[in-house]
């Protein structure tokens, strides 16, 4: 078959098909056919005529059935993947597509599976009204910080760090996604001695407070990890999914240990941020969906990140909209935030969102505690709309973070 074989303008997607959606620009050849291109290399086809083709093999052809400007949408038979294989369906619609000469750019924007597809999966655990049930928080936003410096610190410093954070408000800590079990903080040391300062802070506000735990590492060893987090009390995992892999985090949410899974997207950028070629956040957001995180990073509009607001938008939705019935996904905004821009961001987000800042937090003039109240002050202030600088003229913590941070 000749990749203008798989153009087929008039078929029309079956509810089995996986649909992908794709930008492309061809190089030296037409746009129909670098559409078809990516059709057959990413299904039954390739580039010359075969000796070995068989009349039967074209009923699993891809059909291209739409080309609106450099956009391309393409249906695969569901009979195309192996169930419950992420790693195969991935490989044959953003695998070795990537590399074709006959394409200048080529990124996929969303990937569409069907429900018989999607059942092969778990989907998230907890989503968002399980988060909010474990936390007891029905409506507000959720505020976190990030341990910073995010490499460094021993272990008593960590946890002393998070019971700060805690005890001025924060509901969540999380490691940073390269905080692993070095020598000058080891894993098993720094989960009971920050679960002990949790429990601490629990007793001491009133309000429940969770802990993520970085257990990113080999598999077989990220699964001893988890399980000594179920062991130690805890409630929350923390995962770098791109630099684990599909399979492992496949595997870890298999086991089903009850544990609230936060999606870190570290890596992602080296396949998102060209606009032209790679994998749009959007898609990666909805496989992550699909094999169940519970939480995921989604970008900020604001802060310190690339991404545009519509992506970030875009980002959102993937987390949230409906999916043959899967649970959502609690968006989390983090990178370079700070009291001053959580009106901006609630207006983005809405109120199903965690806020994590960092240095935001950490960075206050007067310490991690009064970061947390400022943030948290920040959004009771949204949320009571009022202006931050009204707000702040009866709460110095958030008046001393908007002299800290000006813009």
């Amino acid at each position: 078959m000749k990749y203008l074989d798989f153009v087929n303008p008039v078929y029309k997607p079956k509810e089995t098909d996986l649909i992908c959606t794709f930008y492309l620009e061809p190089e030296g050849i037409s746009l129909k056919e670098a559409a078809g291109g990516v059709a057959a290399e990413s299904s039954v086809g390739t580039w010359t005529e075969l000796s070995t083709e068989k009349p039967y093999v074209a009923r699993l052809a891809a059909n291209v059935f739409s080309i609106e400007g450099n956009i391309a949408k393409i249906a695969y038979p569901i009979e195309l993947f192996e169930p419950a294989n992420m790693p195969n369906i991935l490989s044959s619609v953003a695998g070795n597509v990537f590399g074709l000469k006959a394409l200048k750019n080529l990124r996929l924007l969303d990937i569409q599976m069907p429900k018989e597809l999607l059942k092969s999966f778990n989907g998230p655990a907890f989503g968002i009204a399980g988060i909010r049930k474990l936390l007891k928080v029905p409506q507000r936003p959720l505020v976190g910080t990030i341990i910073k410096p995010k490499l460094g610190l021993n272990t008593k410093d960590h946890a002393k760090v998070a019971y700060d954070a805690w005890s001025g408000g924060c509901d969540i800590v999380k490691d940073d996604e390269n905080l692993s079990s070095q020598k000058f903080n080891p894993f098993e040391e720094r989960l009971v001695q920050t679960l002990e300062s949790r429990d601490k802070a629990q007793e001491e506000t009133g309000e429940r407070k969770v802990y993520m735990i970085n257990i990113t590492a080999e598999t077989s060893l990220m699964l001893k990890r988890a399980e000594a987090v179920v062991a130690q009390g805890g409630e929350y995992i923390m995962v770098d999914i791109l630099t684990c892999g599909w399979s492992a985090l496949q595997t870890l949410k298999d086991q089903n240990y009850k544990l609230v899974i936060h999606a870190h997207r570290a890596g992602h950028a080296a396949f998102t941020k060209n606009q032209l070629h790679g994998i749009a956040m959007r898609s990666i957001a909805t496989v992550a969906r699909i094999i169940g995180v519970d939480q995921l990073h989604v970008g900020t509009v604001v802060g310190k990140m690339s991404e545009t607001k519509a992506e970030v938008i875009e980002n959102i939705d993937a987390c949230k909209s409906e999916m043959c019935g899967l649970k959502p996904v609690l968006p989390v905004a983090s990178g370079g935030l700070y009291p001053r821009l959580v009106p901006a961001l609630l207006e983005t987000f809405g109120n199903d969102v965690i806020l994590q800042a960092g240095g935001g937090i950490h960075g206050h003039p007067d310490g991690t505690i009064a970061g947390a109240k400022a943030m948290r002050q920040a959004v009771t202030a949204f949320l009571e709309r009022k202006t931050l600088e009204e707000y702040a003229k009866t709460h110095k913590e958030l008046k001393d973070a908007l002299s800290q941070w000006k813009t």
